[in-house]
């Protein structure tokens, strides 16, 4: 019998999903605790892909995944199986995933919506008053057919947790579409990512690495006007200080200043500051991230049959190499 055999047991794969079936016992297998306030749920939805795991919120051990799917549509009735398959209502964990899959989980209906914020009414569409005003109504019912709720949500609001990666991303694009396209850094941008296509710079569409390098790069601001350089001051302050726990004042303004468009992203961060965890670093979606790369192997050599024994290989891989902790800053794989 091969060893990842006992933990493909906790796994069923049904109705185009594979998922934990008994989450308790996957943990008593394991040898952690299972204390749903020790972890969040962090889901990610893509256009071929559905993934679900669990995020430790100290950081000490990996993620642990709990469900994975190729074939289920990118819709809240998606969310909803997954969350019915995982038991969910029995654990209650905190949600993190981005602005798509928050939508999603408050029975939101899709596209660009007039009210897309599930915190308060937000009216997207009134630009005129968008950095000028931030006393908007706050949500206090979602009912179906009001406000661009199309179905009754799937989780407590309370238990939604903003993405600070996805936010990061967000405000990275609005400042990139807001540069001329003319000037000189923009061009160096193009020179400075090569093998990325002219579409995906003008279109701000950049990775988290990607933005770490050019935020260490002393030669990029300089090639900013200064209503650019202001803007990109409070970019790189509000991704180092406030987004690492630190509150960075004037980002808004900036960003206002230099004409970026009042996306949801940064409606989040100027009206909804006091909704953030005090430890941002603590719900980091690098886990998810990283977990993406690393389950590559695995899909690879499964060679796309996401089943049980896919899932309870990765996760014996896991145990294989137990030290029991997790260090954030380490490139080499980590395990439980």
């Amino acid at each position: 019998m091969k060893c990842h055999q006992h933990f493909c047991n906790f796994f069923t794969h049904q109705d185009g999903l594979c998922f934990c079936h008994n989450v308790t016992s996957l943990f008593e297998a394991i040898g952690i605790a299972c204390n749903q306030n020790e972890w969040c749920l962090f889901i990610d939805i893509l256009s071929r892909s559905l993934k679900a795991m669990l995020l430790h919120n100290g950081n000490k051990y990996p993620s642990l995944p709990l469900a994975h799917s190729v074939h289920l549509k990118e819709d809240h009735n998606s969310i909803k199986t997954l969350l019915d398959a995982l038991k969910y209502d029995e654990y209650g964990w905190e949600v993190i995933g981005d602005f798509k899959m928050a939508a999603f989980l408050m029975g939101f209906q899709g596209g660009y919506t007039q009210f897309p914020c599930y915190l308060c009414l937000w009216n997207s569409r009134d630009a005129k008053v968008h950095y000028h005003r931030r006393d908007w109504p706050q949500r206090t019912e979602f009912s179906v057919g009001r406000n661009n709720v199309k179905w009754e949500p799937l989780v407590d609001p309370r238990k939604v947790l903003m993405p600070p990666l996805h936010i990061k991303l967000g405000l990275m694009k609005q400042f990139v579409r807001a540069v001329d396209k003319e000037s000189t850094a923009f061009k160096y941008l193009q020179d400075f990512f090569p093998t990325l296509s002219e579409a995906k710079v003008k279109a701000g569409v950049f990775i988290g690495p990607q933005i770490k390098k050019i935020m260490e790069c002393n030669a990029f601001p300089k090639k900013l006007t200064s209503k650019e350089k202001a803007a990109w001051n409070s970019f790189v302050a509000v991704v180092r200080g406030f987004l690492g726990n630190h509150e960075v004042e004037n980002y808004v303004e900036n960003y206002g200043t230099m004409g970026c468009r009042m996306s949801l992203k940064v409606h989040i961060l100027d009206a909804h500051l006091d909704k953030f965890k005090e430890n941002m670093r603590a719900y980091s979606e690098e886990q998810g991230e990283r977990f993406h790369q690393d389950i590559l192997d695995f899909e690879r050599r499964y060679q796309g049959q996401y089943n049980e024994n896919m899932m309870g290989d990765y996760i014996w891989g896991l145990i294989r190499e137990s030290d029991l902790q997790y260090n954030r800053k380490s490139r080499k794989p980590t395990h439980l």
